[in-house]
């Protein structure tokens, strides 16, 4: 197959982005797939003769990209980086390259890549990709709304509010936790443990945008389940050597530790996955997504949210939990691609 892997782009998870695209590029690579790795917003500026031929060209897509940084990355030098940004978000020749393409595999996260806008530019555009649809993206990106369909399925999840910029504080128990409503990686999520600390949390949070979730916080243990294809992989518990599951504690190596699977009781273990799925159901969403939950001490479950991106570094949770089950890295992308593949076939025998 020829497949374009798309990562990169203008989200605070770029850089998670760009090595998650380098994994999934030589994955398909050794699986014997013609595959092309591309910057969605930087592009590739190259000749129409080379585009033709994009798929043979002898190259290495990946070279030059590095690992993880422990800061999130500075979007004013990406800007700066592309000649006529306000040309739109698609960088020079994406979309000629992803038509000329059997499939396109997101190895986006964040804004314009798990929020459905990209997924709904290829709709309209008769592009295949790889995951869920715009309207489950856009829903599980949004905790807000993500909240509200979790309260109505049933689907157990910490308290929360959302708020908008200018309006009225209302009263808050502590601690609580501050999040932005599209942010990912744990950028943009402060925990608040007194009310004095409320409004400088707030005050950073409005600097990525406009609306937050206040929400309960949940002393607890972090685990997180991925959901292929409607069924539950084994469950990862994430333990942080110092503070919470941070931007700098997801993506530098030994930041962390995870067990896979988690050293849980099994009747936990099936509550945990049983609350996965329906989840994944809530959101409608399809292929493949990662949720991510908090058990208290009376082993209570909240589901917090749904990754339906979730990462594929070296070092990411979606692997550890398919090798679990004896599915190495390789046959993890063939496999997300062979069920992105059954999607659109489904779709044309409707």
């Amino acid at each position: 197959m020829k497949i374009v892997v798309l990562a990169g782009g203008i989200s605070t998870e770029r850089d998670v982005s760009l090595v998650s695209g380098t994994g999934v590029y030589k994955a398909l690579k050794r699986k014997g797939h013609e595959v092309v790795l591309i910057d969605v917003f930087l592009g590739t500026n190259i000749s129409e003769e080379e585009k033709e031929n994009i798929f043979s060209l002898d190259r290495d897509w990946s070279e030059g990209i590095r690992p993880v940084r422990e800061v999130k990355p500075d979007l004013e030098e990406i800007y700066a980086m592309r000649q006529n940004p306000e040309d739109g978000f698609f960088g020079p020749n994406v979309i000629d390259i992803c038509k000329m393409a059997d499939l396109v595999f997101l190895a986006l996260h964040g804004m314009n890549g798990e929020d459905g806008r990209i997924q709904a530019a290829f709709d309209l555009l008769n592009i295949k990709y790889t995951g869920t649809d715009y309207v489950s993206s856009s829903l599980a990106m949004d905790k807000a709304l993500t909240k509200k369909l979790f309260a109505f399925h049933q689907v157990p999840t910490p308290f929360g509010i959302s708020l908008k910029k200018g309006q009225n504080l209302p009263k808050m128990k502590f601690p609580c936790v501050v999040k932005t409503t599209h942010g990912g990686s744990s950028v943009g999520v402060y925990l608040v443990e007194q009310e004095v600390d409320l409004k400088e949390a707030l005050k950073d949070a409005y600097t990525y945008e406009d609306e937050v979730v206040i929400e309960q916080f949940i002393k607890g243990r972090e685990l997180t389940d991925v959901v292929i294809d409607g069924k539950a992989l084994p469950i990862v518990e994430i333990v942080p050597k110092q503070g919470f599951y941070d931007y700098k504690n997801k993506y530098q190596a030994g930041a962390s530790e995870e067990i896979c699977p988690a050293q849980i009781s099994s009747s936990l273990t099936e509550r945990i996955q049983k609350i996965a799925v329906d989840a994944y159901h809530a959101l409608g969403l399809k292929v493949y997504a990662r949720m991510d939950f908090i058990v208290d001490e009376e082993e209570n479950i909240y589901c917090l949210e749904a990754n339906t991106l979730p990462g594929m570094t070296p070092i990411s949770l979606i692997p550890q939990e398919a090798a679990a089950i004896g599915i190495d890295y390789d046959n993890l992308c063939q496999w997300l691609v062979d069920l992105s593949m059954k999607k659109y076939e489904e779709r044309a025998e409707i």
